[in-house]
């Protein structure tokens, strides 16, 4: 009897229930307006242009009024099951992606909706280093910077920078490990990867780039709205 086996599929995962609250924007930064586009449009516009990606669902929280006019051009999946924490939200987004059909030996890619600067080629990279891998991985970047322990608004020692990683998004695990590393992990846990880490296993580290910046404080729209115009 010959048993045929499905070749694993990736779907991304846009967690997009927060509100942002050290971005000073007015309402959730995902919906402010950069070079023309809110911030999540930019965001999806990139997902939509990588071939190998099957689907891409946008978690967003229940009462969730904007986002349909703020990404027009979205033809994806949309799940109104947003929770208070980031990893609530992305629990709640698998049990979404299961009830389409997803599979557990199928690969998500997680990805930051504030992280409108992503482009395709980064996400081609993470598939190519992750899809044979047994545990999967993430964009990261090497520390460069030294690094100070503060106490109090003082620096209080410098921390060894070497072997220290700032991560990224996307990250890309199996969705039956990364539903069982988040049931484990809590809430507490602020990216998929540590939730993982805490199961005993090590996800690849794989190189991003500079420009795949999380906007988080006032200051990064100023950034991205310069990048996005430049490009």
């Amino acid at each position: 009897m010959q048993i045929s086996f499905e070749a694993p599929r990736c779907y991304a995962l846009v967690p997009c229930a927060g509100v942002g609250a050290r971005a000073g924007a007015p309402g959730p930064k995902q919906y402010e307006m950069l070079a023309g586009r809110c911030v999540v449009a930019h965001t999806l516009s990139a997902l939509a242009a990588v071939p190998r990606l099957t689907g891409t669902l946008v978690v967003l929280a229940p009462e969730d009024t904007q986002f349909e006019q703020a990404a027009p051009g979205y033809r994806g999946w949309v799940a109104r099951v947003g929770g208070p924490s980031r990893a609530a939200s992305v629990a709640a987004g698998l049990t979404a992606l299961r009830e389409r059909g997803v599979q557990p030996h199928d690969w998500v890619l997680v990805h930051d909706a504030a992280r409108c600067l992503l482009r395709p080629e980064w996400v081609e990279t993470l598939i190519d280093a992750c899809f044979d891998d047994e545990v999967g991985g993430l964009l990261a970047l090497p520390v460069a910077d030294t690094l100070k322990e503060e106490i109090e608004g003082r620096a209080a020692g410098t921390l060894d920078r070497r072997a220290k990683w700032q991560a990224q998004t996307p990250q890309m695990f199996r969705l039956g490990l990364l539903q069982s590393a988040l049931a484990h992990a809590g809430e507490a846990v602020t990216d998929e990867a540590s939730a993982i880490e805490a199961l005993g296993h090590r996800p690849k580290l794989v190189q991003g780039a500079l420009e795949n910046f999380k906007i988080t404080y006032p200051q990064d729209f100023v950034l991205a709205e310069r990048l996005l115009r430049t490009r």
